[in-house]
């Protein structure tokens, strides 16, 4: 099994699902939102971490991704997130992200059991690339051991690699580690593997290292000046650039992030609404938000302007 080459590298965001009042996925303020983060150059990874990803159905996202397509945004910018613990959930997500005609697919490990084999984890790849058996498939591996506490080793990497060149195609990093992004790139990059940091606080040394880019939170509410620091990581000001976004993130990385992101969006639309989280997560809490606002001020951060839905 082959595929073709990849159009992913660069910024990618894990993109915010705003929710109806009734917590039901919000189409029209998704729509509007993926389509200013295309116009700032930043790719659409929906269902990631902070899209609430794994506090959406099935059917859900098949029908996000759908209206995404529908629409005219361009498939080649996107890599949703298809793993799941249920290994048939992961199969049909996956083939019909391949059959949307999507780059790529980001992929987390089951999570729910934890202390698995690598041996298990493989078998779970191997699963959804074998049943979906199809070369247009590429799967990017989500390491997110702080969150699934279940990790994607350098030998698992390697075999899956042995296994499916060209489809097992990259990794987004995020243990927040940069010795483990690096290993990572050393180990594997000169194979054409793509390796994608977990937050722009790493760009530049992973663009630096020769990895591919990152998948970032914050690209949700920073995503311009981040697609513009990766695209010029080599002119000078690189590492001032870098600093700016560094900035940016702390403010953010101090509150609960899904909450304090759609804040800011809610704040520089004048649409509330965006300040919905689906449960067990709840909204950044008043206090929280001014902070939130006090420091982004601080910094002058200039808050997204998304039109409100009609």
């Amino acid at each position: 099994m082959s595929a073709s080459p990849s159009t992913l590298r660069g910024v990618l965001s894990p993109v915010l699902t705003p929710f109806e009042a009734d917590l039901s996925p919000s189409s029209p303020r998704f729509l509007r939102h993926c389509r200013a983060l295309i116009a700032q150059d930043v790719g659409l990874a929906v269902f990631g971490t902070n899209s609430e990803g794994n506090s959406l159905s099935v059917a859900e996202k098949r029908r996000l991704l759908d209206v995404l397509v529908e629409a005219g945004l361009p498939p080649s910018r996107m890599m949703p997130g298809t793993g799941a613990c249920a290994l048939p959930d992961a199969i049909e997500l996956t083939r019909h992200a391949v059959e949307a005609g999507c780059a790529g697919v980001l992929m987390l490990p089951p999570f729910y059991y934890k202390g698995v084999s690598d041996e298990g984890l493989f078998r779970s790849f191997a699963a959804v690339i074998d049943a979906v058996a199809d070369p247009r498939l590429r799967v990017y591996l989500y390491h997110i051991p702080p969150v699934a506490q279940v990790g994607i080793s350098l030998p698992l990497i390697e075999r899956l690699l042995g296994r499916y060149p060209g489809v097992v195609a990259g990794i987004k990093d995020s243990s927040g580690e940069w010795s483990n992004t690096k290993a990572v790139i050393e180990a594997f990059g000169a194979q054409g593997f793509e390796v994608f940091a977990g937050s722009e606080t790493f760009l530049l040394s992973t663009l630096r290292a020769g990895g591919a880019g990152c998948i970032s939170a914050t690209a949700n509410v920073n995503g311009a000046a981040i697609a513009a620091a990766a695209a010029r990581w080599r002119e000078p000001g690189a590492d001032e650039r870098q600093a700016a976004l560094d900035r940016v993130r702390a403010a953010f990385q101090k509150r609960p992030m899904i909450a304090a992101m759609k804040a800011a969006i809610a704040t520089g639309t004048g649409d509330e609404d965006w300040c919905r989280v689906r449960p067990p997560l709840v909204e950044l809490a008043v206090e929280a938000r001014r902070g939130l606002d006090a420091d982004l001020d601080a910094i002058g951060y200039v808050r997204p302007t998304l039109p409100a839905p009609d």
